[in-house]
């Protein structure tokens, strides 16, 4: 298994990874790390190559150049992505106890992570007869039934609402504590900022920009701080203490707050790219 500097062990090494599609590069010479047991967060726009890499991942494509290496079985690994399908006219339940006896897993993992994804008063149901947001529970649930080695996960809570997607990010947490490396593709920066230990930015086949979401949020930050005044006014200033001192001291206004300006991970991906993640 490769490691890293420090001696930490990664669940996925790419070196120079590329593939080209009719003579289109949709990869360009990918080189990065996963870490086993972290939520690595790949981020970018449509069209940016986020799915093709895992299809690499998987052994569902073969790239022109490059070298990836993923350490972990086929029975190891879970994927959720726009391939994933159930089996619309089984019941819910059935259908996970299909995908348990497949990895053979113990029965009773069905029921609990269908109570995890909050499915289990729809266990009954037809598949068919679902929601399209309910579809996508079932087909996380599927996915992680056997509590993997290795997790993919491609837009996992898009079509849900707020408090299905918090569940389904407490539901991740506990496969993380409990030793599973979650890959995992995303529009929502918001989602990507809770959820991941670090992320890389894909634009146009390229990375370009990987690190901790807080090491990058501190590295793009604004040098200012914009001061509010009691009477609505916002005076922005240069982030440095004599500086600042010496505008207070000489503005008798009474002041409401003062605020640094955090980048986000969205405006670092637009600064960056000049797009936005949609």
């Amino acid at each position: 298994m490769s490691t890293d500097m420090n001696g930490t062990e990664n669940m996925i090494f790419t070196k120079d990874l590329t593939i080209s599609f009719n003579e289109k590069k949709v990869l360009n010479n990918l080189t990065f790390e996963v870490k086993t047991g972290e939520i690595f967060g790949f981020l970018g726009p449509s069209g940016a190559g986020k799915t093709t890499t895992i299809k690499i991942l998987t052994k569902q494509l073969i790239p022109t150049s490059g070298e990836c290496k993923v350490n972990a079985e086929v029975n190891e690994i879970g994927i959720l992505s726009d391939n994933s399908g159930a089996y619309e006219r089984l019941t819910v339940y059935r259908n996970l106890c299909f995908f348990a006896e497949l990895s053979k897993t113990d029965k009773s993992k069905v029921e609990e992570i269908l109570k995890r994804v909050q499915l289990w008063d729809a266990k009954d149901k037809k598949v068919q007869d679902l929601s399209r947001g309910m579809k996508q529970r079932v087909l996380l649930a599927c996915a992680a039934v056997h509590s993997p080695k290795l997790l993919f996960l491609d837009e996992p809570t898009s079509a849900l609402d707020p408090a299905t997607t918090e569940a389904i990010h407490e539901l991740l947490f506990d496969l993380k504590a409990n030793g599973t490396t979650i890959f995992l593709t995303t529009h929502n920066m918001t989602e990507a900022d809770k959820m991941c230990d670090r992320v890389a930015f894909l634009n146009q086949g390229n990375i370009v920009e990987l690190g901790a979401p807080e090491d990058l949020k501190l590295k793009y930050a604004k040098n200012e701080v914009a001061v509010t005044y009691e009477d609505g006014t916002v005076e922005v200033m240069e982030k440095r203490a004599a500086a600042i001192a010496e505008v207070l001291q000489q503005n008798s206004k009474e002041i409401r707050a003062i605020h640094s300006h955090e980048a986000n991970l969205a405006e670092i991906f637009l600064s960056l790219t000049g797009r936005e993640l949609r």
